[in-house]
């Protein structure tokens, strides 16, 4: 897969191209890993209908001094993949990770009913990208395919109440940015400039099925 004219995402990156990719097949004896403890993510992969599980990534998710945002959300995708491949070499697993950049800022989950209401406010009347990276990687062969989705979300300017009123209908302190985008955040836009509505959620379904066929696994 390479990027059509005008497209800047990157290319999968393959580090064995000799390998026999129809030796690496996704089983229910050898399932697919999700690195990954978001009941948001698993429920989008299992949309897919292969056998996957869910194992949380123990990665440090800590932003390095200056990092871009869409750096930040590869790096970490690929790092969280990175140490469940590493204790399971022979199977493939799929890392993830949104980021969300408004304007220089990072917002992360908000976590309380405070934040929340300081992210929003924040976002209001602004062009905010929501950064999603997927990672595929399969360690003992040295297999490793990347995309990056980008959606742009342009917030309405937002009063205190309708902030407010959404955090206690929504409070989606466990959401980057605190917009749970499939719910009530929808109310909160104005528009939303996407290639792929999973990917505003945290898992570009478009992109995972591409990188699904890079390594020979078919689907539906």
């Amino acid at each position: 897969m390479y990027p059509m004219p005008g497209d800047d995402r990157p290319p999968p990156i393959h580090l064995n191209d000799d390998t026999d990719r129809t030796m690496l097949p996704i089983t229910a004896a050898q399932p697919l890993i999700l690195a990954s403890g978001s009941r948001y993510r698993a429920s989008l992969l299992a949309r897919l209908g292969l056998p996957f599980e869910a194992l949380p990534s123990d990665a440090d998710e800590s932003r390095q001094p200056d990092e871009a945002p869409q750096a930040l959300a590869e790096r970490l995708a690929l790092a969280k993949a990175r140490v469940l491949s590493t204790r399971h070499r022979e199977r493939w697993v799929l890392g993830s990770d949104q980021v969300v950049a408004c304007g220089t800022r990072v917002l992360g989950k908000p976590g309380t009913r405070a934040a929340a209401i300081e992210q929003l406010a924040a976002q209001s009347g602004q062009q905010v990208e929501f950064i999603t990276a997927v990672a595929l990687v399969h360690d003992a062969s040295g297999a490793l395919h990347r995309h990056v989705d980008v959606t742009r979300v342009r917030f309405r300017t937002l009063t205190t109440a309708e902030i407010e009123r959404y955090v206690d209908a929504e409070p989606a302190f466990d959401c980057a940015g605190s917009f749970k985008s499939e719910g009530l955040g929808i109310t909160l836009v104005d528009a939303i400039d996407s290639e792929d509505a999973t990917g505003l959620v945290g898992l570009p379904l478009i992109a995972v099925r591409r990188l699904l066929a890079d390594i020979g696994q078919p689907l539906p």
